[in-house]
């Protein structure tokens, strides 16, 4: 078993708000397996499911842009907000969303791909860009999706500016319907991904892992309760349908309209298409989601500078 560090177990008080002598006593029952750890408090009902592995700090912009059937989503990170909002910085991220839409959308072949602007690649424009704003910037992540017939709709939410945001969603429609419609609800709908966040289009195309780990928490849980084995299959299949429905976007409530599901809102949405509608994909993007960003306490740099 692995020593259990003050870090460590101040690390997953800060990632469940558990208390410090859960925390240890988690780490030290699971060997020091953060992730294990975490589903030791959650099964024990002292840490909450939604709490997130690490806040997300960075920063930085998200891009949009689309061209026909496909449109495509990118983050690219800086180190403060203040480059962010710099109008070089938004030009780059913009072109660099413009530059993707022609590629198969993954990060090596955005990077590298030719920036019109300055004839090199987006990999080495962005090296110049550093040197230029003088702070680090990286191409972090590159989503694209197209469909033969349909639409991918888009949205940004809290917009800084025509097609950049912190938040960004695509939504890939199949239908032969009428395509302004047809944008309609997939704008609807990329919206309701925003505010929801679902893991899977469809119940059974969540990621079998992230099943079986929710599975195995539902277990400790219901075992809990004292009850005999079949009782607890029973109650274990009870959450892991709900849990199904609360993360697969299909099965969600419509947050335009809680008393449709997403999949009956689509279905409403055909009469006015004019033809049968199919979610073909979706991709959303948090910025700086999963980076944890190292905090720092400005007032003791400033005494330390001083000090000299």
């Amino acid at each position: 078993m692995s020593e259990i560090t003050a870090a460590m177990v101040k690390e997953l008080r800060e990632k469940t708000g558990a208390g410090m002598m859960d925390c240890k006593k988690a780490l030290a029952e699971t060997g020091g397996d953060m992730e294990a750890a975490i589903d030791w408090l959650r099964a024990k009902g002292i840490a909450k499911a939604d709490k997130k592995s690490g806040r997300t700090a960075a920063e930085g912009l998200i891009g949009v842009s689309s061209q026909g059937t496909k449109a495509v989503v990118v983050e690219v990170n800086s180190e403060t907000d203040f480059v962010a909002r710099n109008d070089a910085f938004q030009d780059l991220v913009r072109g660099i969303a413009k530059v993707a839409v022609s590629t198969d959308g993954t990060v090596e072949a955005v990077a590298a791909a030719t920036y019109p602007a300055s004839g090199k690649s987006v990999s080495d424009t962005i090296k110049d860009a550093i040197a230029t704003i003088g702070e680090n910037m990286n191409l972090r992540r590159s989503t694209a999706l197209s469909v033969e017939d349909g639409v991918v709709a888009t949205y940004i939410h809290n917009a800084v500016s025509d097609g950049l945001g912190k938040l960004g969603v695509l939504v890939a429609l199949k239908s032969t319907g009428d395509k302004e419609a047809l944008n309609a609800i997939g704008r609807q709908v990329a919206m309701h991904i925003a505010a929801t966040a679902p893991l899977a289009i469809r119940p059974e195309e969540v990621d079998a892992a992230v099943a079986e780990r929710e599975r195995n928490v539902f277990i400790e849980q219901s075992r809990a309760s004292g009850k005999p084995d079949n009782i607890i299959e029973k109650m274990v299949e009870g959450r892991m349908r709900k849990f199904f429905e609360e993360v697969a976007l299909l099965s969600q409530a419509f947050v335009i309209n809680p008393d449709l599901t997403v999949a009956a809102a689509i279905k409403e949405a055909e009469k006015a298409v004019g033809a049968p509608i199919e979610v073909a994909g979706m991709a959303r993007l948090l910025l700086g989601e999963g980076v944890e960003k190292e905090e720092t306490d400005f007032a003791a740099e400033v005494a330390a500078a001083v000090k000299g």
